[in-house]
């Protein structure tokens, strides 16, 4: 490939700090920024099929309910839709007082005029939003100007919107240099400065400076040094709120993003998935979520995430990826056998802390291998953390079947039923579910066969004498015996033994069935076979009768191993 045609003067602007004088690198983000979801301006730009009025609407909608104190509303200069829009929100209560409306617009007077037109009568507060392209191949291929033609045309923007809004007392002020990563850092000082006097920046009516990677050109470690390089050296820093808005051309738009909040920045600006032009904006879920891992409350509610994606996904007529970090359907889920088993040790783990503790499951500490976060928290079951296909192992199987249905197999009969759903999955190529695996586990071991050798027809429990009757059909021939002092599984055993059948139990489980309301017993019968051992099961309302299945099915699956090897 012709790496040569890409040079690090276009990738990398190199920032005045001297050496190993970072602050950021120290430092750990212990609050959330203000987030600003720019949803319904820039990540509608991006859409095939621009938001019509009601998606815009309901998406506005979502947004005031997870929570969101600051949002980005559209570019009314630039679209009926847009500007009808601030206009409905300027006409109806469907902003609540608290929350703050940016509206976008280009250093151009006429849209500036259209701009201020839109938010006319707004009651809440209004941020108006001046952009205007700096970097040295914007000025020179897009607009034809130098750094000085350009300085005072961005300051002729300002002046306009001096002049119109700024007798309004609701209305703040925003300026993004676009492209901010590439351009140079004496320049960009030079024209916030000005902007910020220009504007009055004070603690009272702070201006917004945002910083935009427009194009993400270079690793977050420079932007990092780019927003630390502004922290420390814009004039009237205490008038500034200093956000960012990354892109995420290179990937690591959200990296961009954590690592400017260290450097100094107080608000993020994205969209709540990260839709946007090209790879799209920075990630506003993945940023908040990220800090929820870390102990530290986001400020913005993610408690329904299914919800949240299903309204964006309705919005912007795309899907999200299964593997979207925290909203993705297959995020929280394993496939893997190692990640089964160590998520079903993590949860029994949970649990049995609580119970120590004494408090609830969401109540304590979460430390729970491969998941980061609870799925609880943001309103996903449990049911989907482990799923099952040919590359899963015996834990997953077992938690899905006691998340499912209750029971709880022993170690080795997971491996023995493991290797049979391994065979079902190799030959379908299918993933299972725990109906799947349940219908595999009762073909293997709650079968019964119509020629069944033995059959227990009457059993018969005198507890006073102490004495167990039974009637066993052997091979169609009915035969009674008594059993003193013996229970009923020890006589059932005696009586197998007396017909050279006999079944020795190695090892007995029994669980309680969820699978209906009133919950069947289950019980799981390890046996010696000539090879090892063997698993059988039985089911019923009653534990005894379930066990006593269990043996009778031990039995005859005995039997016939024993009949399929006879000369």
């Amino acid at each position: 490939m012709p790496a040569h045609r890409y040079t690090d003067v276009y990738t990398r602007v190199d920032v005045p700090l001297a050496d190993h004088d970072r602050r950021w690198p120290t430092r750990r983000i212990t609050a959330a920024p203000l987030w600003v979801p720019v949803d319904l301006r820039d990540g509608n730009q991006a859409l095939a099929e621009p938001m019509d009025p009601e998606r815009k609407r309901r998406l506005f909608e979502l947004m005031v309910r997870m929570g969101y104190t600051e949002i980005e509303v559209g570019y009314p200069s630039a679209s009926q839709t847009d500007y009808d829009f601030v206009r409905l929100l300027a006409e109806t209560d469907i902003a609540p007082d608290d929350v703050t409306i940016v509206v976008f617009t280009p250093a151009r007077r006429d849209l500036i005029e259209r701009t201020v037109e839109s938010i006319r009568d707004v009651r809440n507060p209004v941020v108006i939003h001046m952009y205007a392209a700096t970097a040295p191949i914007w000025r020179d291929t897009v607009l034809g100007k130098d750094r000085d033609e350009l300085r005072e045309m961005i300051l002729a923007g300002g002046r306009d919107v001096w002049e119109l809004a700024g007798h309004l007392p609701n209305v703040r002020f925003e300026f993004s240099p676009e492209v901010f990563t590439l351009t140079e850092p004496d320049y960009v000082i030079e024209i916030c400065d000005a902007i910020t006097e220009l504007w009055q920046a004070t603690p009272a009516r702070p201006v917004i400076l945002n910083l935009p990677a427009t194009v993400e050109v270079a690793t977050p470690n420079v932007y990092a040094d780019q927003i630390e390089y502004m922290d420390r050296t814009l004039a009237r820093r205490d008038g500034v709120i200093l956000s960012v808005h990354p892109h995420n051309d290179r990937g690591t738009g959200i990296a961009c993003a954590e690592l400017a909040v260290l450097a100094g920045a107080q608000r993020v600006e994205g969209c709540i998935f990260g839709t946007g032009e090209r790879t799209g904006n920075v990630d506003i879920a993945t940023l908040a979520l990220n800090l929820y891992t870390q102990g530290v409350d986001p400020m913005i509610d993610f408690s329904d995430i299914d919800e949240i994606r299903r309204t964006v996904e309705y919005c912007t007529r795309m899907e999200i990826h299964p593997r979207h970090p925290y909203v993705g359907d297959l995020v929280h889920t394993a496939f893997s056998g190692t990640h089964q088993d160590a998520i079903k040790k993590g949860m029994a783990e949970h649990r049995a802390r609580a119970r120590v503790e004494g408090r609830s499951e969401r109540e304590i500490a979460w430390r729970v291998p491969y998941l980061p976060i609870d799925p609880a928290d943001i309103g996903r079951t449990y049911d989907a953390v482990i799923r099952v296909n040919s590359q899963s192992g015996k834990g997953g199987i077992a938690y899905l079947l006691e998340a499912e249905y209750g029971i709880e197999l022993p170690r080795r009969l997971q491996m023995d039923l493991s290797r049979r759903v391994q065979q079902y999955t190799d030959t379908t190529g299918d993933e299972v579910t725990a109906r799947d695996i349940w219908g595999i586990f009762s073909a293997a071991y709650l079968s019964d066969a119509d020629d069944r050798a033995v059959r227990l027809t009457a059993m018969h429990l005198d507890e006073a004498a102490g004495r167990t009757e039974l009637t066993l059909q052997v091979d169609g021939t009915e035969s009674h015996s008594t059993h003193q002092d013996a229970g009923p599984i020890e006589a059932l055993a005696a009586a197998l033994h007396a017909h050279e059948m006999p079944v020795e139990i190695l090892s007995l489980h029994q669980s309680s069935m969820r699978s209906r309301a009133d919950a069947d017993a289950l019980t799981i019968l390890e046996y010696r076979t000539a090879d090892g051992s063997a698993w059988t099961a039985g089911r019923d309302r009653s534990s005894l009768t379930a066990t006593l299945d269990a043996v009778i099915r031990a039995a005859n699956a005995d039997a016939g191993a024993r009949t399929a090897v006879a000369p």
